[in-house]
């Protein structure tokens, strides 16, 4: 046996606060009207937002990004209607720049950031990330450009955090329709999810000692009552056939390598996650 010890990954959930919407926007039609009920209830739900960093021998990865930390208030980076319908609470510690800071991390120090997609909740801190490359799907970042370029100020995509991440220079690195199973460091992949909840959707396959396979899904499938089966797609919905076929993709790949599948915003899961504050997965 060789004198090195073989480093092993550290993979820390980090909690980014709650955001609350209309259920109907999680599960689309989730209470649908009828005859006998005709004033059917919607829900106002509340979520969780939480970040992924992996402490890995190759370079420290991040999944995702969260929420800005300006995002709310009179003068916060999100429109007022976006406010209202999309509300976003954390407190100061739970701010992507402060979880990093606890466990001794600064931005410059993450070698890969992966940016599921590029709606408000995941890709709001991107800016931070200059000296890492930015992996994303080339339709989100093609979609999201183009609403910047159409000064699109409502809606998942937030005007000025596009201008921040083009005034910062990111280093981008796309994933090509065609392309899937990308090598990203030993035992993690990036998997194309293609469209679906949005324009261009990619994921992490995360094999680790103590915890075998994760799958990080992100918001192609926000909770486990989305992943069914049935399936039950988002209100939040660009293409559905490429949603469906995304969540039976996901399906497949987990029972194949016997993989726990992480979802996107589901509170009932979250809770069961050791958080970065308590310790980590190896």
């Amino acid at each position: 046996m060789s004198n090195v010890m073989k480093a092993r990954p550290k993979l820390y959930v980090m909690d980014n606060g709650r955001m609350s919407m209309d259920k109907n926007w999680l599960i689309a039609m989730h209470n649908p009207a009828t005859v006998s009920n005709p004033n059917a209830q919607t829900q106002f739900v509340e979520f969780p937002i939480y970040t992924v960093l992996i402490d890995h021998p190759e370079g420290k990865i991040l999944f995702d990004t969260s929420c800005n930390p300006n995002s709310m208030g009179a003068q916060g980076r999100w429109t007022q209607a976006t406010q209202q319908a999309f509300p976003w609470v954390a407190s100061e510690e739970c701010y992507l720049h402060n979880r990093l800071e606890q466990l001794k991390v600064r931005p410059e120090d993450i070698k890969f950031v992966i940016a599921s997609h590029l709606h408000l909740d995941h890709a709001g801190c991107l800016e931070m990330f200059t000296n890492a490359t930015i992996i994303v799907h080339e339709d989100e970042l093609n979609g999201a450009l183009q609403s910047y370029a159409r000064n699109q100020k409502e809606g998942g995509y937030i005007w000025a955090d596009i201008d921040a991440w083009i005034k910062n220079h990111l280093q981008w690195k796309t994933v090509k329709r065609t392309e899937d199973n990308l090598d990203l460091a030993e035992g993690i992949k990036i998997l194309n999810f293609g469209s679906g909840h949005a324009w261009g959707m990619i994921g992490l396959h995360v094999d680790m000692p103590e915890t075998g396979g994760i799958i990080l899904a992100s918001d192609a499938i926000y909770t486990a009552e989305s992943f069914g089966p049935p399936v039950r797609p988002p209100g939040i919905l660009y293409d559905s056939l490429g949603y469906r076929s995304a969540v039976e993709k996901i399906r497949t790949l987990a029972k194949r390598t016997n993989s726990q599948v992480w979802f996107g915003h589901d509170a009932d899961q979250f809770k069961t996650f050791r958080k970065s504050t308590e310790g980590y997965y190896q």
